[in-house]
């Protein structure tokens, strides 16, 4: 990449455990974390600002540079984390993850919130049930 590029590409990432199940338990979720935020250290120029999540999903900050496929990395992120997990057992069976991800962009003024967001996940959840939530955001 030429050194005159500037780019700030903010994204927040969602993405569950394999239907839903609770398997990030608070016995293994430093763990869990930690090895998410490896995987995504391996992405060359890419930042993690953020990990947090509850029992069945992660939520994940990043900055990436413009030359980063997403797609690719995303995957390359949740198939190694796997991977990673069940070689740790950090649960009874195999650990995976559900197929898919969500991502929004966000701008640089707005990560100290999605920080924040990310931080708070446990106690956001504990008001809402998650149908609570989506009815907040559907018209």
């Amino acid at each position: 990449m030429p050194r005159n590029v500037h780019s700030e590409i903010h994204l927040h990432i969602v993405w569950h455990t394999k239907e839903s199940l609770g398997l990030i338990t608070p016995a293994v979720e430093e763990q869990v974390h930690d090895v998410i935020r490896h995987r995504a250290l391996e992405g060359e120029g890419v930042f993690v600002h953020a990990i947090g999540g509850t029992r069945d999903h992660v939520h994940l900050a990043v900055t990436i540079p413009p030359t980063l496929l997403l797609s690719k990395w995303i995957g390359q992120v949740k198939g190694g984390s796997a991977h990673d997990l069940n070689a740790l057992r950090v649960c009874q069976g195999k650990f995976q993850w559900q197929t898919g991800y969500g991502v929004v962009s966000f701008a640089t003024k707005g990560l100290p919130w999605v920080k924040r967001y990310i931080r708070d996940q446990k106690r956001h959840h504990k008001k809402r049930t998650w149908h609570e939530q989506l009815e907040r955001i559907l018209p």
